[in-house]
């Protein structure tokens, strides 16, 4: 999956096994910097794997991950990693939970704090309980939290699962500012409209391979008519 300018992420290889199962069975993997990839497949494809795999929070059995030509466990801290459930803290308010996870990495920038509150569309709901919040205010929440040190690299675990339509164009637009400024983002979803306007390749894993990659087809219908092709061969 060739990037046309140096790739942020270069992937090679990559094996991943759980006892004698292979998850992942040899992802070569290559984007640049204001790239978008949405990953599709069926369940237990090996997707939520991938991305822990590229955060560098699994070790590959196989293969590299390297982030800006480094390995990436050297690189942790250019990754932002939202998992498939927010992690956030219920009991404590949205400005809490940014302080905690900001004061994990050094310390506490009030201006950030405030600067991503404030991205997130946030600042009315910094003192409520993570617990009373909307699954959009969540899915914000939890991103401007991955995005707090700054990483080059973003990945999203099927961040748009349980959203309605004005959270989703909400975290889209989101997302289209994260592209703006320069970074990569690879998202899992089930559905190939989900991002579509911040999408540039589509690939799909099934069985711990790639059963396609390509740039973003010219629709919706289209990726999904050669998805299922690629499912069915």
């Amino acid at each position: 999956m060739p990037s046309p300018e140096a790739p942020l992420l270069e992937v090679r290889g990559l094996v991943r096994r759980y006892g004698r199962t292979t998850v992942l069975g040899g992802i070569d993997l290559s984007l640049g910097a204001g790239e978008a990839l949405l990953i599709l497949g069926p369940n237990g494809a090996g997707k939520s794997t991938l991305l822990r795999t590229l955060a560098g929070l699994a070790r590959p059995d196989g293969g590299s991950v390297r982030l800006a030509g480094a390995p990436v466990a050297e690189s942790r801290r250019r990754v932002g990693y939202l998992a498939h459930d927010s992690l956030l803290y219920d009991e404590l308010t949205v400005e809490e939970n940014l302080r905690f996870a900001a004061r994990l990495q050094g310390p506490v920038d009030d201006g950030a704090i405030a600067r991503a509150l404030a991205t997130g569309e946030l600042t009315p709901q910094r003192d409520r309980l993570v617990r009373h919040l909307s699954r959009g205010q969540v899915q914000r929440t939890a991103l401007v939290r991955a995005l707090l040190h700054g990483p080059d690299l973003l990945l999203l675990d099927e961040p748009y699962t349980g959203l309605d339509s004005a959270s989703a164009a909400s975290l889209t637009a989101f997302l289209q500012g994260c592209i703006a400024r320069g970074r990569t983002v690879i998202l899992v979803g089930h559905h190939v409209d989900e991002g579509w306007e911040v999408v540039t390749r589509v690939a799909a894993l099934a069985r711990g391979k790639w059963i396609l990659e390509t740039p973003r087809p010219a629709s919706p219908l289209e990726t999904t008519t050669r998805y299922r092709e690629a499912l069915r061969g």
